[in-house]
């Protein structure tokens, strides 16, 4: 068997160069849904990539900046001589079209939002899905455009406010949208993605999980050889995989170390310390740090900086107990891609404040070993698969995401341990209600927070002066955007009134009915 790294660099992949956009992230989504393995990489970094995987073909992704200002991201030019199969969207059309002799302009005709093409001509992106003299609903967001072709370009489609919508050149397997086809508001995106990376770039379409699995593991024995592993559970479904998957690469030279923080759901310990020893039989300790984490949280209302706490007593407790165990060479963490993609700031933005708890950066200096992230090419409906085919119980599988601050950045201002007391039970009949009317598998997040403000109430024949909670349950595909889920009004009536009525230190229930745009920040 092909170790991971191998199989990467056959004529199989795809390489997809970031600009900066909000929904880079859902092409390579797109992509790996088309069973074709790819990767992202900043533009300024791409060349290396390209040299590393030789993909079979390459996308260029949409971005921020005007092409026609100095000094905005271009692509590698050598990709253009490569003889291999290009996709520009958006940004990606317009640098594609001025870097081979063509001409992009400003323009006030902005076109932002759902638009509709004009099929003009025939091209392989639309085998199967579209004819010439159709018409078909897409998603536009763009300020220039395109105002001339390079050489050897054919305009296909165009839309009110885009005259070179679709464009092709043929003979050099070079297509260009100025829409995005990744995002679900143009309906046969997917299909056009998939197009392209089976049909224009020749890619089997076989990448599955199944292999991901044989050829992982033969990367973690490359890597760790005879060496030690202490591995962090938080609880979730990433760090579960990612134990299991290499426990099974190399079985008792891993150990689990499960922290305690006293920031967890209610149960949840109990239930990870009991799958991992007595299902598995994973060499587990269970570090009960709650009066470390607490007493440290005294104080800290910022949410950053309980991040950033949180972040560091973690990596200081696995130091703690790798020199225990009698030292380890390598720490295990459940990062995906999501996370590594993230935490690089491809264009000075926020992302690397917003994944500041995850220590996707590298290890502190002063910690003498390497790091081993399995799942750092997986998405988390990937890692999903993955620990359905290791043959993780559905109840871990399927768990909605939690983050590893936990309760702390679910209850805003400072933390104590009766505040996390009084959440968790809320949160417990939340999600034993959300269970009950069978909607659990239906939402992708929920959970309830605990906020900073108290209101009078009357119970029974006394006043009350108690906490406000509310409530969060959002649907989503991909993480990246979300909407509420519409509860019935039945359903958070009854939700309320066994919160305030079960739960002491709580009066009031409200329900949160924001959305989640791309690129904001929310509770997580």
């Amino acid at each position: 068997m092909a170790s991971l790294r191998e199989a990467m660099s056959q004529p199989s992949s795809i390489l997809i160069v970031d600009f900066g956009s909000q929904v880079t992230q859902l092409i390579a989504r797109r992509v790996r849904e088309a069973g074709v393995y790819c990767e992202i990489a900043p533009f300024n970094a791409a060349e290396a990539a390209f040299d590393r995987m030789q993909p079979a073909g390459i996308i260029f992704g949409g971005g921020p900046a005007s092409v026609t200002h100095e000094g905005s991201p271009r692509a590698p030019q050598r990709f253009f001589d490569a003889g291999i199969p290009i996709l520009g969207i958006c940004y990606g059309q317009q640098t594609m079209c001025a870097q081979l002799g063509g001409k992009v302009g400003s323009t006030e005709s902005r076109e932002f939002g759902r638009a509709f093409l004009q099929v003009d001509e025939s091209c392989v992106l639309f085998d199967g899905l579209w004819k010439p003299g159709e018409s078909h609903q897409v998603w536009m967001s763009h300020g220039d455009k395109v105002e001339a072709l390079p050489p050897g370009f054919r305009v296909v489609a165009t839309s009110e406010r885009a005259p070179f919508a679709v464009v092709a050149d043929d003979a050099r397997r070079f297509y260009a949208t100025m829409f995005h086809p990744e995002v679900v508001h143009t309906p046969d995106g997917a299909k056009l993605i998939a197009n392209f990376v089976r049909h224009v770039c020749g890619c089997a379409g076989d990448w599955t999980m199944a292999g991901y699995r044989a050829a992982k593991i033969a990367d973690i024995r490359a890597q760790v050889g005879d060496k030690r592993v202490i591995c962090g559970l938080s609880g979730g479904v990433d760090s579960a995989v990612a134990a299991v998957l290499i426990h099974e690469a190399i079985g008792a030279q891993l150990t689990c170390v499960y922290v305690d923080h006293g920031l967890m759901r209610l149960g949840e310990s109990e239930q990870v310390v009991g799958l991992f020893r007595e299902h598995y039989g994973i060499p587990l300790v269970h570090v009960n740090a709650e009066v470390l984490f607490l007493n440290g949280l005294k104080g800290l209302t910022d949410p950053e900086a309980k991040r950033k706490f949180i972040g560091k007593t973690f990596i200081d407790v696995f130091d703690d107990e790798a020199k225990k165990i009698g030292g380890a060479d390598f720490l295990a963490q459940g990062t995906l891609y999501p996370d590594v993609i993230e935490s690089v700031s491809f264009t000075g933005g926020p992302s690397v404040t917003i994944k500041s708890h995850h220590n996707v950066g590298g290890l502190p200096e002063r910690m003498n070993m390497g790091l081993v992230e399995p799942l750092r090419e997986l998405f988390k409906d990937e890692v999903r698969a993955l620990g359905r085919e290791l043959g993780l119980p559905e109840v871990f599988v399927g768990r909605h995401p939690f983050p590893g601050p936990g309760l702390a950045i679910r209850i805003p201002g400072e933390v104590t341990k009766e505040r996390c007391d009084v959440l968790r039970k809320a949160d417990a009949i939340y999600l034993e209600e959300i269970r009950n009317a069978g909607l659990y598998d239906a939402i992708w997040q929920a959970f309830a927070v605990l906020l900073p403000v108290r209101t009078v109430g009357v119970m029974g024949d006394g006043r009350t002066y108690e906490n406000v909670c509310a409530l969060r349950a959002v649907t989503s595909v991909d993480g990246m955007t979300a909407d509420i889920y519409p509860f019935d009004a039945a359903f958070l009536s009854r939700v309320a009134t066994r919160i305030v009525n079960e739960v002491e230190g709580i009066n009031r229930v409200v329900y949160d009915y924001t959305s989640k745009p791309p690129g904001t920040i929310e509770w997580e």
